[in-house]
């Protein structure tokens, strides 16, 4: 395919990557029962009998012989805030500097929420960031001018600039996701990315009641829960020492890997189940976000969401 060279100088790294993960997506649904959905938006709207005529766009009447009317940036169909964990937990795995192939579950989030943000903009909704660790980082408001969009690119190219640092950042996602809760507009669409991992275990309830209060506020949430699998679920070290890290703290410990797999694994095991149960109770859509298997995993549930939404 020929590059557009003037479309590779107008968007960032990051918005052009989104763009081709979006079409190459949509090109597959094009072949899936979804065929009917199409990443154009409309510009226009069908004129409704008995509202003002004030915004018509006569010049498309005459061409078309049919009332179309001229749609802005308020008049979006969907309202999306976009939340990224970004504690310490979510900079697993480690990459080496300046390796741009590999994805932590950081930067795998970015990407997914980059290629969403581009998806809601050619369906003219409007959307927000918000970045969380101890702190809420950034929490902008839900928009659909162009403008805001390319702040919100902006935002997601900086964290993945710093993507490949590990740093001792705690998390509190409870209170994050409470404060978060708050701002947004209600009867959103609330899409987070998170390993849902907390600093102390005997925050999980808290942690529930966070996600609890998004619903409890009327927003339709999707849960991604980002992990690598492979690792952080499933423990597939080899068999021998190993000297692990506690990315947030700093606790180190060296232990055989054998020695503590069948523990590790059943701990992990009940944590999903109930993290799984509590969203089933609340209606918050979980769905398994491994960074090893690229984006279709989150595009198509987002898409099925945001088609229910309609």
């Amino acid at each position: 395919m020929a590059i557009n060279q003037q479309e590779v100088q107008q968007l960032s790294h990051l918005e052009l990557l989104a763009k081709q993960v979006v079409e190459g997506f949509i090109t597959g649904l094009h072949k899936s029962p979804f065929h009917g959905f199409s990443v154009e938006f409309a510009e226009h709207r069908l004129y409704n009998t008995g509202e003002s005529t004030k915004h018509i766009d006569w010049k498309l009447f005459g061409r078309s012989d049919k009332l179309f009317v001229k749609r802005y940036e308020e008049e979006t169909n969907l309202r999306c805030q976009i939340v990224i964990d970004n504690s310490s937990s979510m900079h697993y795995p480690e990459i080496p500097k300046g390796d741009k192939k590999l994805l932590n579950k950081v930067s795998f989030s970015a990407h997914c929420a980059a290629a969403i943000t581009y998806m809601l903009r050619q369906q003219r909704d409007a959307v927000g960031l918000s970045i969380f660790s101890d702190t809420v980082e950034l929490n902008t408001p839900a928009k659909s001018s162009s403008v805001h969009h390319k702040y919100l690119f902006a935002q997601l190219e900086k964290m993945l600039s710093e993507a490949d640092v590990m740093r001792q950042k705690k998390t509190s996602a409870a209170s994050a996701l409470h404060q978060i809760a708050e701002s947004i507009h209600k009867r959103s669409m609330v899409i987070i990315f998170s390993d849902m991992m907390e600093t102390s275990f005997d925050k999980r309830d808290e942690l529930f009641g966070a996600l609890q209060h998004l619903k409890h506020n009327k927003h339709e949430v999707i849960l991604f829960h980002v992990t690598d699998k492979k690792k952080e679920e499933e423990f597939d070290f080899d068999n021998r020492p190993y000297l692990f890290v506690d990315v947030e703290t700093g606790e180190e410990v060296k232990v055989h890997s054998n020695e503590i797999k069948e523990t590790y694994i059943q701990s992990m095991t009940a944590f999903k189940k109930e993290l799984i149960n509590k969203c089933a109770q609340y209606r918050i859509a979980f769905v398994e976000a491994d960074i090893h298997h690229g984006y279709k995993q989150v595009l198509l549930p987002y898409l099925l969401k945001r088609e229910r939404m309609n």
